[in-house]
């Protein structure tokens, strides 16, 4: 039976039936979902093309599209965390490969996100009013939502960036100044300040388990510098040292599996098929390496040093 086929079977359980296969480590629904993802979806995919969600570890799971993250953490009791929302198309794939993996998402109580674009919180408002969750953002991402507009500080401000669906203001929650820790879905949920691609990016880092063995698994924003044809990094001195700040923050943080809001980013595809260790504790050094690579080569091009 092929790995889709096998992914359709689960979908077809009832829910109680797909949740116990689910909780179960390393089972043969896991190893076909995965592979099911990886057979259907390609590097930097469409950001609204479905694909199967997976279990990646413990209870964290892999919901969103072939081209755009969407991560779940299941708390059961505690109700769950969906990081990331994607487009507004994206958000009803999300909330179907929630209902496919035999979990209810209206049992997701928060959702974190990492950075303030149309691709990866544009159905914000659409999955809240869907599940009753509310949304916990870093200040400079918030004031985005609240409008539906990207911000005229933002790097890409003059890329035209379409609008999207504002999040009421009872739906939102401003992460603490202090960017300390929350405690959601059974979790500790660390926020990581990653400005650079945006102003108010945020990464995320937690504790996941599985058959007594636990790792930790580190979601980091796309952290890429890239912008608009007028916008130049180094005119902005306090951006670019929080963007050095938050870059040296992933490269130190203890990290057993890496995510991305751009699986490829983080070569997705490629641990899905086993070219690629999933479990990786040089992760996100290697991740932060090669975004500082590239904001050296930028910094390089704004200087005409190429």
């Amino acid at each position: 039976m092929s790995g889709l086929a096998l992914a359709l079977m689960a979908a077809a359980c009832t829910t109680t039936e797909t949740a116990e296969m689910a909780a179960s480590p390393d089972n043969a629904v896991d190893a076909a979902a995965r592979r099911a993802w990886a057979e259907r979806c390609t590097d930097f995919d469409e950001w609204d093309k479905p694909g199967p969600p997976f279990r990646i570890y413990g209870d964290t799971y892999y919901v969103g599209t072939c081209g755009i993250a969407a991560i779940l953490v299941v708390g059961r009791a505690e109700g769950d965390v969906v990081i990331d929302t994607g487009t507004e198309n994206g958000a009803e794939i999300v909330l179907a490969n929630i209902r496919t993996l035999g979990f209810d998402p209206r049992n997701v109580r928060r959702v974190f996100m990492s950075h303030e674009h149309f691709d990866h919180v544009g159905g914000m408002a659409r999955f809240l009013a869907a599940t009753g969750a509310t949304v916990t953002a870093s200040a400079p991402a918030a004031a985005v939502l609240r409008t539906g507009h990207v911000s005229t500080d933002d790097p890409q401000a003059g890329s035209g960036h379409p609008p999207f669906s504002p999040v009421e203001d009872d739906a939102l929650e401003v992460l603490d100044p202090e960017w300390r820790a929350i405690t959601a879905a059974g979790h500790e949920f660390k926020p990581i300040a990653s400005p650079g691609h945006t102003l108010g990016a945020t990464s995320w880092t937690w504790q996941e388990c599985e058959g007594g063995e636990c790792k930790r698994i580190v979601y980091v924003d796309s952290m890429n510098p890239i912008s608009d044809d007028t916008y130049r990094f180094s005119d902005h001195p306090a951006l670019l040292a929080a963007f050095r700040k938050g870059i040296a923050d992933i490269a130190a943080l203890d990290c057993d599996i890496v995510l991305a809001p751009h699986p490829s980013a983080a070569k997705m595809r490629d641990r899905l098929l086993g070219e690629a260790p999933l479990v990786d504790r040089g992760g996100c050094r290697a991740y932060a390496a090669a975004v500082a690579e590239r904001l050296d080569r930028r910094l390089a091009r704004e200087r005409g040093d190429d």
